[in-house]
């Protein structure tokens, strides 16, 4: 086709501008992108600086969120190149993200254990042809996109998909989904060598509280320290940022009090709920004293609450 080396064009220097953006943050390896990300496995995003296929807008945004950059300032480059792939005609569609693969039973499930995390126990990617159509419109709005996303992101047990954040999405989740099933990333070893967590329980607001609008409550995490290092300066990171006015609003990062092996610490932050009803759901992974993703291989903690 004549508008074959148009389009191979794009999606190469697409692939260049993700190369680019990853080589400037010291070329992180794609293990422990995806163990930031908690939603996106290694090998997708690996696939997505080939230049072979163009990576969906999803993978997109978790690819530079994972390098710790705004996907906003992305948009627009990948529209461009969106469209000169859809304009050259029949072609691979974009990359899409792929489901992560759960840990083996009785493995450490996340940073602790029986955590639901990862959007709404991602099954497999089930694209519908309506939303397939709707990412290819050109020229299309934001907000459509984000209902593309929404349905193209993986779904719950019933079906219900999640947005690009990582959230469920307000317009498919509602306090029927709740509690969210989890979903574990690839597997990975800890950051520190003997380094282990257990989620002990949740001791205040446990999954699928009902709270009312507007309100601000502190939910409290008990964790124990089961592995043989120190946590001396960890936190909580929330992974869904930046916060949207819709989501339940915390600080970004929650302090982890020194843990020595074998002790169990409490964790806590204040949140407060938007002002319209649905499912509040965040996730949050822990970080080493220096930044780094402590379990790149397991699920993120996190809290859910129905507001009504």
């Amino acid at each position: 086709m004549d508008d074959m080396p148009a389009r191979a064009g794009a999606i190469e220097d697409f692939a260049a501008a993700l190369r680019e953006l990853r080589a400037s943050v010291g070329n992180p390896p794609f293990r422990e992108m995806s163990g930031r990300s908690g939603a996106i496995s290694h090998t997708t995003l690996h696939e997505a600086t080939k230049g072979n296929r163009l990576p969906s807008w999803e993978t997109t945004v978790e690819f530079v969120k994972a390098c710790g950059a705004d996907p906003a300032a992305y948009r627009e480059r990948w529209e461009r190149a969106n469209l000169a792939v859809r304009s050259a005609g029949a072609g691979d569609p974009p990359l899409r993200a792929e489901t992560l693969t759960p840990s083996p039973p009785g493995e450490m499930a996340g940073d602790v254990q029986p955590v639901p995390p990862a959007p709404a126990g991602r099954g497999r990617f089930r694209p519908t042809r309506l939303a397939v159509a709707a990412l290819a419109t050109a020229g299309a709005g934001v907000a459509a996109v984000l209902i593309v996303v929404a349905v193209n992101r993986g779904s719950g047990t019933d079906g219900r998909a999640l947005d690009p954040s990582g959230s469920p999405s307000k317009t498919t989740l509602s306090a029927a989904d709740c509690p969210v099933r989890p979903t574990t990333p690839p597997w990975a070893p800890p950051a520190h060598q003997g380094d282990s967590a257990t989620f002990i329980g949740d001791i205040t607001l446990p999954d699928c509280t009902r709270v009312g609008p507007g309100q601000t409550q502190t939910k409290v995490w008990r964790l124990k320290n089961a592995g043989t290092v120190w946590w001396k300066g960890y936190s909580l990171h929330r992974l869904d940022l930046p916060q949207r006015p819709d989501q339940c609003q915390t600080i970004s990062d929650v302090h982890i009090k020194d843990t020595r092996p074998g002790e169990i610490v409490d964790v806590q932050t204040d949140i407060t709920t938007p002002r319209n009803p649905g499912l509040c759901y965040v996730r949050f992974k822990m970080l080493d004293g220096s930044g780094q993703v402590a379990f790149p291989g397991g699920r993120p903690l996190n809290f859910q609450i129905i507001v009504e």
